[in-house]
């Protein structure tokens, strides 16, 4: 077992160390596997986090070495990563991750997969289900290129399916989504997303509701029959 002395003597070949501490369980005393060392130097860190992570210390074992953070860095890291990869794994499958709706209830994933396999590879196929377990009626399918995923919209959107037409399209990301719907808000209405029928577009101007007009009483405007 690794000592602190071991650790210190090897960790000292970049520099000088200030404390040396392997955390040790509180009633055993035997090592939790991890440890901290303080260096005098920044410099010194630096050169030990590059010369000894991934370092053998034995025939089993590699060593992990990084900086030490604090919890909220450490938290902020891996909430980074998190979004890098779910953005890398959006960017991946996009074109060829389908969205569907208005599944039977008795539809699981072995049989989702069943009815999407003839269109070309699937990396992965789920039912989506609330708390309890029960189909929510809706699910993705993912597959290994658009192509593939543009003929299953083709083929399956409209299809009966245990009694009910199925919908398919292509899954969106939220933004995404939001971005085309306002475009079709504006298409439709020919005013700016987010400004609704009815509402003034300058300060001060009328409301109007059905055919009615309201103009809102200005300063010094009587609010009573003179």
């Amino acid at each position: 077992e690794t000592s602190e002395e071991d650790l210190k003597k090897l960790f000292e070949e970049v520099g000088e160390t200030t404390s040396v501490a392997i955390m040790k369980d509180a009633e055993t005393g035997k090592s939790k596997g991890f440890g901290f060392i303080n260096y005098e130097d920044p410099d010194a860190a630096a050169k030990a986090v590059e010369k000894f992570d991934g370092h053998a210390i034995s025939e089993e074992k590699n060593l992990f070495v990084c900086r030490a953070q604090k919890k909220a860095e450490r938290e902020a890291e891996l909430r980074a990563k998190f979004d890098q990869e779910r953005k890398e794994r959006a960017e991946k499958f996009a074109g060829a991750n389908l969205y569907l709706k208005n599944l039977s209830d008795t539809v699981d994933d072995a049989q989702l997969r069943e009815l999407f396999n003839e269109f070309g590879t699937i990396i992965s196929c789920k039912i989506m289900r609330d708390p309890a377990g029960a189909s929510r009626g809706s699910g993705f399918v993912a597959f290994s290129s658009p192509e593939e995923a543009t003929r299953a919209v083709t083929e399956m959107n409209g299809k009966m399916v245990k009694g009910k037409p199925l919908y398919v399209a292509l899954a969106q990301r939220k933004e995404e989504r939001q971005a085309r719907l306002k475009a079709q808000f504006t298409a439709r209405t020919g005013l700016p997303a987010g400004l609704q029928p009815g509402m003034p577009m300058y300060p001060g101007g009328p409301a109007v509701a059905g055919n009615q007009i309201y103009f809102p009483p200005q300063v010094g405007m009587p609010m009573y029959p003179s």
